[in-house]
Parts: C-alpha cells; sequence; structure tokens
C-alpha cells in the first residue's frame, strides 16, 4: 500500500502543531503557571521547552521520517528487533490516553452545548462546581459527549493524512489562535487584570524548588505529545525535502505560543474576580465559567472558550488516533478507513469505564486508584516517561549518524544546535525524564 504523504510543509507543521497543542496547554498550563508560582515556572518551562522539548521532538520526527513506518516499525528499522518493543509501548499508550482522553474532550462539547442553551447560567463558584460534579458522575451524559468527540476524531482519521488530517489541521489550528487571540485581549481589558499579569510575568524565585522545576519539565514534554508515538507516525508521512530543525522549531513555539496566551487568558481574569489561582484542574470548568458570568457578553466568551478547548483537544486526539491506524496500515495491509473505525470503536469503548469511574463505578480502584485515574498513572507516570528515555537514547547513542543524515537532510542542510541537541538526547533528556520518572512515582 502506497504511503501517504503531507501535502505541504505548513500542513505537517499544522498537524504536528495540534498534535502538541491541547487540553495540557489551555487547561493544564494555567492551573499549573498559578498552583506553581507564576513567573518563575513560566521561565523554567520555557527554558525546557527550548532544550529537551525541541530536542525530543525533532528526534521523534527523524525517527519517523527515516523509517517511513509506524511507532512499532520504526523502533525496530532505527535500532533492531529489540527495541520494538518501545514502539509498542507507545502505541499502546496513544490507544490508552485516546481512552480517557476523548471523555474529557467530551465535557469540554458539553460544556460548549451547555452555554449555547443557557444551562451553565448559574450564580456562584460553588453551584459550577457541583454542575461539574453532576456531569462528570451521571452514568449517560459524558458517554454521550465521549461518543461525539470519538466520532469526529475517527471522522478526520478515515479521511486519510493529506486529505484529513492535514486538511482539518489547516482549518482548526488558526481558527483556534483566533479564538485564542481575541480571549485573551477580553481577558486583558477587565478591571484588575494586571495583577493576574504580574504574577504571570514577575517570577518570585522563593517558590521554587524541586516540584516547580519537575512539574516545569513535566508539563515541556507532555503537552509536546512526546513519548507516545504521534510525532514519530507524523515523521512518516514527511518529505525527505523537508527540513526537520526548522519543523520542530516552529511546532515547539507555536505550542509554547499557545500555552502562555492561555495563561494570559486565564490568570487575570482569575485576579480581576479575586478568585484563586492555585484552584487546580477546576480552574477551566469550575472557576472560569464563574468569571463569564460576572462580565458582559458573559455567555459567548464562555461559549467561544470551550468551543476553543475543544478545538485543542480534537487537533491531540487525531494525531493519537493515527498512531494504531498506521500501525494497523502499515503491518496488516488494513485500509486506514477500516483501521480508523475499528480502532476508534475499541477505544470508546475503554473510555467508558473511566467515564463510570468518576460515578457509578468509584468505588472499583486499583491501588487505591480508580479506573480513570489508574489509567493515567499508567500512561503519565509509566509508559511515556520510559518512551521518552528511550527515544533520547537511540537518537543520541545507537542511531546517532542515522538521525544527523536526517536532521541535515544527507548532508545539504546545516543545522548549528547539533552539538546541543547530541549532548542533551545523549545525558540530559535521559536523565531530565528519569526524573519525572521517580518524582512520579514517589509523589
Amino acid at each position: 500500500m502506497a504511503r501517504d504523504h503531507w501535502g505541504s510543509r505548513f500542513g505537517f507543521i499544522m498537524a504536528a502543531a495540534g498534535s502538541a497543542v491541547g487540553l495540557g496547554n489551555i487547561w493544564k498550563f494555567p492551573y499549573l503557571a498559578g498552583s506553581e508560582g507564576g513567573g518563575a515556572f513560566l521561565i523554567i518551562y520555557l527554558g525546557f521547552m527550548a532544550t529537551i522539548g525541541f530536542c525530543v521532538m525533532a528526534a521523534e520526527i527523524a525517527i519517523g521520517r527515516r523509517s517511513q513506518l509506524n511507532p512499532i516499525g520504526a523502533f525496530r528499522t532505527i535500532g533492531g528487533k529489540g527495541w520494538s518493543v518501545f514502539g509498542y509501548l507507545a502505541t499502546a499508550a496513544a490507544v490508552l490516553i485516546l481512552s480517557y482522553y476523548s471523555v474529557v474532550g467530551g465535557w469540554t462539547i458539553a460544556y460548549f452545548v451547555k452555554t449555547l442553551t443557557g444551562a451553565l447560567s448559574v450564580s456562584d463558584t460553588g453551584d459550577y462546581g457541583e454542575h461539574f460534579s453532576l456531569l462528570i458522575s451521571s452514568p449517560f451524559e459524558p458517554i454521550f459527549y465521549h461518543a461525539i468527540f470519538m466520532g469526529l476524531t475517527i471522522f478526520v482519521v478515515l479521511k486519510g493524512v493529506s486529505g484529513g488530517i492535514e486538511k482539518a489541521s489547516k482549518l482548526l489550528m488558526p481558527i483556534l489562535f483566533v479564538l485564542l487571540v481575541f480571549m485573551v485581549i477580553r481577558s486583558l481589558t477587565l478591571p484588575g487584570a494586571m495583577a493576574g499579569v504580574e504574577f504571570f510575568l514577575k517570577p518570585d524565585w522563593s517558590v521554587v524548588d524541586a516540584d516547580v522545576v519537575a512539574s516545569a519539565l513535566g508539563q515541556a514534554f507532555f503537552s509536546l505529545s512526546l513519548g507516545m508515538g504521534a510525532l514519530i507516525t507524523y515523521g512518516s508521512y514527511l518529505g525527505k525535502k523537508d527540513y526537520i530543525p526548522g519543523s520542530a522549531g516552529w511546532v515547539v513555539s507555536l505550542d509554547t505560543l499557545v500555552a502562555v496566551l492561555a495563561g494570559f487568558l486565564v490568570l487575570p481574569a482569575v485576579f480581576a474576580f479575586g478568585m484563586d489561582p492555585k484552584a487546580g484542574p477546576g480552574l477551566t470548568f469550575v472557576v472560569l465559567p464563574a468569571v463569564f458570568d460576572h462580565i458582559w457578553a458573559g455567555e459567548l466568551f464562555q461559549a467561544v472558550f470551550f468551543l476553543m478547548l475543544t478545538i485543542a483537544a480534537l487537533t491531540s486526539a487525531i494525531s493519537l488516533l493515527a498512531n494504531p491506524v498506521s500501525y494497523l496500515s502499515d503491518q496488516f495491509n488494513i485500509q486506514q478507513k477500516t483501521a480508523a473505525i475499528v480502532v476508534g470503536i475499541v477505544i470508546f469503548f475503554l473510555g467508558v469505564p473511566a467515564s463510570l469511574a468518576l460515578g457509578d463505578w468509584s468505588h472499583i480502584t486499583v491501588a487505591g486508584m480508580d479506573i480513570f485515574s489508574t489509567m493515567e498513572f499508567i500512561v503519565d507516570k509509566l509508559a511515556l516517561p520510559i518512551g521518552g528515555i528511550a527515544t533520547s537514547i537511540l537518537v543520541g547513542w545507537f542511531a546517532y549518524p542515522k538521525m544527523v543524515d536526517e536532521l541535515t537532510n544527507g548532508g545539504t542542510e546545516k543545522f548549528a544546535y547539533l552539538p546541543i541537541w547530541k549532548w542533551v538526547c545523549r545525558v540530559f533528556a535521559p536523565l531530565g525524564i528519569l526524573w519525572i520518572l521517580i518524582h512520579g512515582l514517589l509523589t
């Protein structure tokens, strides 16, 4: 079966940026910045994005293009048969992530719909907290929206690389940026918003400890979709003339820009209304709706916000589904449409227990964690860090000449960052990601 390719470099950058830009940027980054000290967290995060984040991303794309295969085939081709275990790990992680990620994506659709229908018009933060709890603990409603979210993801992927993923990314990513800038402008014009800007930009180094550094490094690693095979898959569709470091630089820059803009959206709004920036995960689904409820045209801005959140979630979900679909297409010569539908349905059913775990099945636990938390633990604390370490070691030590060949397009392009890339992949990235792994297991 002939392998599909991106129609343009811009299409690849938008698709790869879409893979990286997700709920981690717009949902997680602002509440981490809020709870981890603001400006100091931001500076440390930017440093990790420019070093470990960029280097591992370029490595994953290079592995994909060199092999022209899915992550399982790519690790086997580049490193040898024994390395394929890390490809299986990445593909399994992608399936598991998407099963519960789609549930959260469904929440964003639910909030968008509820905003349009006026169902979120309540009076204070406590009411919003109760509303959110009722949604996620319902046995039917979140599964319904989970099905819609997975249906949208399947629809895009079954259209193929250039005809589906690329077209959707070239449309959705610019829309996302426009909506985000629109929302940031509104947030910055709120009375008292500058207190949030100062908190976000002015570093207070007294709050920095090992936990803050680990959170910044973890956010840089996870927000770029590293370790889950998505960028290896996307890299396998990349033409041989494309300059990988340049494309990786664009993707890291766009991903970072979205996260920073999300910080400028959320934190000024939170400070403007005297709310707690350390509210954690509830900042998006509990605190922000209360903010929107108190501003002019609040329902409009709230609808725009949750539409934006849905788009960000969808672009990441597409890349996660593309990983196992690529494997079935490469390994078993299955049509992409068939593979997308079959894998998508399997992932939907895997997500049902994750959703029910927050309600009727909350009593079912594994090592003290519900099903949703167990899935998240396996992926975030184990699979992705191990995959990131393996990728760094493979490209830095075992396949370095092949990777240099890819990064320089056979020696025809200069890569001035190459000495830094080499030692980041050989030493700093494995040690840094190992720290994420150990810190995650101990906390």
